[in-house]
């Protein structure tokens, strides 16, 4: 889940929009969350299982979360259909396996493929991002084109970012082979923390980045309008 958050809409006001951005706020981060509560208390208790008891207790606030949302809004988003797959089946290899690798590896492989989906769907000449959030906001298809390309960029980019993290764990089962440089390391509780504390922020402020070609565009949009 903490692998993607959709470009923020215009901010309303109104209890009802309010209600539901925290509840796609909840969806969206809270598996998140509760993956790194549960491995901090995990560690403290049984170190060595650390990460197999919060991959458990993830999986389970994923499989919460998309039941939620279901329920919430009668319908399976795409996004979290993929994530939810992934996440089931990495984290079901992580425990049976009794391997960390694959949890290690699912952020990768969850931002590659929504990367190449957006990349190859333009290719073929269908943009899936504007398919996806064109409720959100009306702009022109050559906006919607840069905003996908921007995001495949993106999720390229966190795909990269998660595999130089995860390669220079030190103090689990990462071999030395895997790591890309000597004088670089970090804990499995350092990757686990930044799943939450260092990706969403990373998202949001590239999300605000974006926000100003959005509101350019809408502006101009409402002016030709009238």
């Amino acid at each position: 889940m903490s692998e993607i958050s959709p470009p923020p809409s215009t901010p309303s006001s109104t209890p009802t929009n309010q209600l539901a951005q925290g509840s796609k706020l909840l969806v969206d981060v809270g598996p998140a969350a509760i993956f790194m509560i549960s491995y901090q208390i995990a560690n403290r208790i049984a170190h060595d299982q650390a990460i197999f008891i919060a991959t458990g207790v993830f999986m389970v606030a994923t499989a919460a979360a998309v039941a939620w949302s279901i329920l919430k809004d009668k319908r399976f988003p795409p996004m979290l259909a993929v994530t939810f797959v992934i996440v089931m089946v990495f984290g079901g290899l992580t425990i049976y396996l009794k391997d960390p690798i694959f949890i290690y590896i699912k952020p990768t492989i969850i931002n590659l493929i929504f990367s190449y989906a957006i990349l190859i769907s333009m290719a073929f000449g269908f943009n899936v991002w504007k398919a996806l959030f064109s409720g959100l906001m009306a702009l022109p298809d050559n906006v919607w084109n840069l905003l996908a390309i921007r995001w495949a960029v993106f999720f390229q980019f966190l795909a990269i970012l998660n595999e130089f993290l995860w390669r220079h764990i030190t103090d689990t089962v990462v071999v030395q082979g895997a790591r890309w440089f000597d004088w670089f390391a970090i804990s499995e509780g350092f990757w686990v923390n930044f799943k939450l504390l260092g990706v969403m922020p990373l998202t949001f402020i590239f999300a605000l980045i974006n926000m100003p070609l959005i509101l350019k565009q809408q502006s101009q949009g409402e002016a030709k309008s009238e």
